[in-house]
Formats: C-alpha cells, structure tokens, sequence
C-alpha cells in the first residue's frame, strides 16, 4: 500500500471517528426536552504546554505562564450595559462596542478576543461577574515566560499564528495558538509545540463549566512537547549580555573539544516577551523601524565583517603548509612594505625589524604576511590556481559557510576565488600585489563573527573543529552533533608555531590587556578598517574592533571571537571583552575588577550618535 493510500484511509477513518462523536455528543445523548435552555455542550481543543528550554547546566530559560483572556460569541449576547461592562474590563465603550462589531464581522458563531493578557488576579475577579453577562467567557491561555532578557538572539520569540498559516494544507494550527518566530523557538517548532488534544464539557446558559462530557470518555488527549536542554551557559551568557551594553557587535564563545556554542550575544536586540502580543505592533514597529540599531539582526549570525588582523593566523597556517615560508623564515619591515612604486602598506614594527612567523603574529606584522601572501599567489603559473587553492584552504576552516548549525538564521560570509578575480580584472594582468589587502585581512574577505569564533575552535584544535550547535538533549535523548568532525586542509604541525606566536601576543604583544594570571590565553588582536559608500564615494567611519583567544593554550575549553563596531582598536574593547568571558567561565569570578567594570559601564553610543563627517547621517553600519 502506498503511503498516499495510507495516508487518505488514515484521514477518512480519523473523521469518521469526530463525526460519531458529534452525533452522539448532540443527537444520542439529550438532556430532556428543556436541554438547550439549560445545558450547552462545548467542544475545546487542548493545547499542550510548550516544551520548556534549559541550559547545559539545567537552568530554566524558558518555561510558560497562563494568561487569561476575555472572549465573546456575538450570538449569545443578551442586552448589557455597555458602559458598565466596559468600565469592568477596563476599556472605553466605544472600544467595547468597535470589537463586538469586529466580532460579528468575523462571525456570529464563532468566539473572538475582547481582551487578552490578563492576570490570574484580574481574571478571577472578572469571572465572578461574567454571569451577568451571556456571551462572555474567559478562556485560558499559555503563553513563554522568558527567565532571561540576554538570550533573546538565541531563543528567538513566539507569537500568534497568521490566518494563512491556519489555512495551510494539514496545519496543526487554530485561532490563538502561537508560534516559533525566529531562533531557538522556530527551529525547534514541531519538538517544542507538542499535539492537540480535545476535550468536550457542558456549561449552564451563563457559560459557567458544569462538568466534563462523560466523564471524559470522548476526549482525545494531548501527546506532551520535548523539553530541550542547550548547549549555552545561562551565566556565561548574561556576562557577555552585559559586557555588551551600549555596543553594537555580537560575541561567540564555543566549546572546542565538542562544537558547543557556550553564548551567543548579538547587541542591540528586543525582548522577546513583549513581542509575544502579536496586537499590540507599536513595540514591534519600533522595532522594525530603528534603522540605526537593527535589533532585529542578528550581528553573531548574519552580519559579515571584515576580519582584519586575526586573518593573519589563517594566512600564516597556509603559507606554512604550502612551504611558502618556514619556522626560520625572516622577512625585514620597514614600517611597512612598498608593494609597488606608488604603493605602501603601513606597519608599526621599526625600519629594519626582521621577524619570523611566530614574532609576526606576536607583533601584528604586516609587512610580513603582505610578502607572504604575495608569494603564495605568485607561486603557480597562474594567479587564479594560487587563489583557488587559497580559498580551499580558507573553506576548510568553515569560512565562507553557512554551518549548517541548527538555527534559521546565518550568513556565509565570501572568501573570493580566481574567478571572482578574473573577472574583476578582465583582460588586465593581476598578481599578488593585486589583492594584497587579503594578507591582513582588509581586501575582499568577508565572514561572521560565528565563523571567526569556529575558526578559532579548529586552531585550538590543532586542524579540526565540530560542527557548531545550541541543543545538547531533545528529551533525554543527546543530540548527534559532535560526531561530525570536520578536519581542516592544513597538517597539525604547522599549528605550533603560529598558536606560540597568538600566545606571545597576550603575554608580551599587541593584547597584554587580555592577559589572565594562571590561564594560558592565545589570542589575536584585529583593528578593522571601516568604510562605507555614501553618496558613491568612500567614505570611511571609526574602526571596528576584534578579537579572537582559546585558553587554556595546551587543553582548550573555550574558543572566542568578539567584534565590537566603530570601538577604535582591538585592544579597547574586544580584546578585554574577550579575556573577560574566558575568566568567566574557566574560573567563575573575575580578579580584574577595574577592567570589569570598564567594559560593563563602557558605552559607545556617543560614537553611534557622530553625524558622518559634513553630512548629518548618523553611523549606520
């Protein structure tokens, strides 16, 4: 039998099944001549309670809280006083009187909302005076109850299902039920919501439930939702949340050793409880409308950056590997490199430093990874083999990849190939030097801060990182994520000594800010360049600021990446945000209380507010 057969038998029995029961329910079974005066026999579907959400540690994040509201069948009105009524439920009369028109509108038949939210205090006093009022009910309601306001770009919201989506072929889905709108709550959706059941009871003419129909020998039951357990740190989590306040830019934190994602803060965002009460749009419209801090985008998942400086340890892993450069490689830096007669990349090392690549990552180099990536593109017979192999490379870590993790948001980022390239230049000859901007990271490249937080997961690992995710347990049931290993194109060797050099930069380089006495961080520090086009023209804006770490360095148990927009240079604000979160969560408290509270009071909304520069627009990134 095929399963479309299967699946038309499966429908026809299930309705022959409801139609039984309705013609028992009201032609089998009456009450007397009188019945209709007296008794009502009502149908309800049974809404299951929405699975509830811990943390790895099971904290509560989200459970549900019972809301009532205050419903009416335009068909059972009797006469009322519109004005007292009104004043008891606490909205004018004319609103009263517009939403019992809506109501009709709708239909006559059939229930519609009065008024929503209300508490169990308020509802309990309505209730005692509701039987002066045929036609009016109270119906309950479950709706989120959000334990915490710093996860709301990773738990996402729900709200009220749209007409459309009721009438879906084979939708679950009725009047005021809600629905996963976006993270964590709309990935999840069919684990969390659970199965309908139904329940048939009788009411009295002033619609106060007498008692179950047959002792509930008729009712369906409902099938429970899943509870999830995620991967995130409730505490870990909060700690970025507020380190971030006053920021726009996001912060990745993962677990190396299995690809858990241990936070994920993206700022500014919303409150995911207000935007439950899909009625009310004006909190949603402000929203939508703050073209200026978009909270609505998430900036860990979607928004794609420059990479700047921390490209230095990519770039250096492939030219190791590619035997472009060696452990006893030196390149001089003459504060910078002339790339071409009327070309020079700036660097801060003295006129005649000479460093191998350990001390390029120490100090930042660019003179040194320009030389290097040069070479590298000028090594093949053509400059579209040399890219194309780069970019092969560069996939391997996850750059310019959506990840496949498990939430509906995310973007790819670009890591350009020789095509791109090619193409670019037509019939002009290009080499290297073309697109040397890519030695540092400032040229074409651009990825996530959740790809820079996963690439840095697999240099920790020496060569392979696991698949990110946020759902450790559906149920009691572990999810499979770790099993998917990816191993990166570069041999483990070659990480040693580029993993000494991010090492040497919290100790003695460009981040000892993020130094932590007793944890052996390996960090890199990126002061991103940041331009826009406005009016046509380049226009360039305060720089952004990034960093990436792991700690510990010999046994990793968390893999960072920070970017903090327009916030100057890395050292500012992401270097510490950074050192910070890795404090946190290895050690549970923070010795460095001055920074602490630096970087929790620290606000950059005045640099948000700048007009660019003989415009009057506002930064707006």
């Amino acid at each position: 039998m095929t399963s479309k057969k299967l699946l038309i038998i499966l429908t026809a029995v299930i309705s022959l099944v409801l139609i039984f029961n309705l013609f028992n329910i009201q032609i089998i079974n009456t009450w007397g001549i009188n019945y209709t005066d007296r008794i009502t026999i009502r149908t309800q579907k049974v809404k299951p309670e929405r699975g509830e959400i811990y943390d790895r540690y099971g904290n509560l994040l989200v459970t549900n809280k019972v809301i009532y509201n205050l419903m009416v069948i335009p068909n059972e009105l009797e006469k009322f006083d519109t004005i007292k009524f009104a004043q008891t439920i606490g909205i004018s009369t004319s609103d009263l009187k517009n939403q019992i028109q809506q109501a009709k509108n709708y239909s006559s038949f059939l229930s519609s909302e009065i008024r929503t939210d209300l508490s169990d205090a308020a509802s309990v006093s309505l209730n005692e005076k509701l039987w002066q009022y045929p036609g009016f009910y109270l119906e309950k309601n479950l709706v989120r109850d959000y334990k915490t306001t710093a996860a709301y770009s990773l738990l996402g919201y729900t709200n009220e299902v749209t007409q459309d989506e009721i009438n879906q072929q084979n939708s679950p889905y009725s009047l005021r039920d809600h629905i996963g709108r976006s993270g964590i709550e709309k990935q999840y959706e069919s684990q969390l919501k659970g199965h309908k059941g139904v329940r048939y009871f009788l009411v009295d003419k002033f619609n106060r439930e007498i008692s179950s129909y047959e002792k509930g020998e008729f009712d369906i039951p409902i099938e429970k939702a899943e509870n999830l357990t995620l991967t995130i740190d409730k505490n870990l989590q909060q700690y970025g949340f507020d380190l971030m306040n006053d920021k726009r830019g996001a912060i990745v934190a993962i677990e190396p050793q299995s690809g858990e994602v241990l936070a994920l803060i993206s700022r500014p965002g919303y409150d995911s409880d207000s935007l439950q009460r899909s009625k009310d749009r004006k909190y949603f419209n402000s929203l939508y409308n703050d073209t200026l801090n978009r909270p609505f985008y998430n900036r860990a998942l979607q928004a794609e950056y420059a990479p700047g400086s921390t490209f230095k340890v990519l770039n250096g892993l492939i030219g190791l590997h590619e035997k472009i450069v060696t452990t006893q490689t030196n390149f001089t830096c003459n504060y910078g490199y002339q790339y071409a007669p009327n070309a020079h990349m700036a660097c801060r090392c003295p006129l005649g430093t000479r460093n191998n690549i350990t001390q390029s990552i120490l100090k930042s180099c660019n003179s040194f990874h320009a030389k290097l990536y040069t070479q590298l593109i000028d090594s093949e017979r053509s400059p579209e083999i040399a890219v194309n192999k780069w970019n092969h490379h560069v996939m391997s870590f996850g750059m310019g990849d959506y990840l496949n993790y498990d939430l509906p948001q995310g973007s790819s980022g670009f890591i350009p190939n020789g095509d791109y390239y090619s193409k670019i230049y037509d019939d002009f000859f290009w080499t290297g030097s073309s697109i040397i901007s890519n030695a540092i990271g400032q040229g074409e490249i651009l990825v996530t801060p959740m790809q820079l937080a996963n690439f840095t997961a697999a240099v920790a690992n020496r060569g392979f990182y696991y698949k990110p995710h946020f759902v450790k347990k559906i149920g009691q049931t572990p999810t499979q994520f770790n099993d998917s290993k990816r191993i990166t194109t570069i041999d483990s060797i070659h990480f040693g000594p580029i993993i000494e050099g991010m090492h040497l930069t919290i100790t003695n380089g460009t981040a000892r800010i993020a130094n932590v006495e007793a944890i052996d961080i390996c960090g890199k520090s990126g002061t991103v360049e940041n331009f826009i086009l406005l009016h046509g023209k380049k226009t360039q804006l305060t720089d952004h600021s990034v960093f990436i770490a792991f700690a510990p360095k010999d046994d990793p148990k968390v893999a960072i990446a920070v970017y903090v927009e327009n916030g100057y240079w890395s050292a500012r604000w992401a270097a510490p945000i950074a050192s910070l979160m890795i404090e946190k969560y290895l050690t549970g408290q923070i010795q460095r209380k001055n920074l602490e509270n630096r970087m929790l009071e620290g606000s950059l909304v005045a640099e948000y507010l700048k007009p660019l520069s003989g415009t009057g627009f506002l930064i707006n990134q």
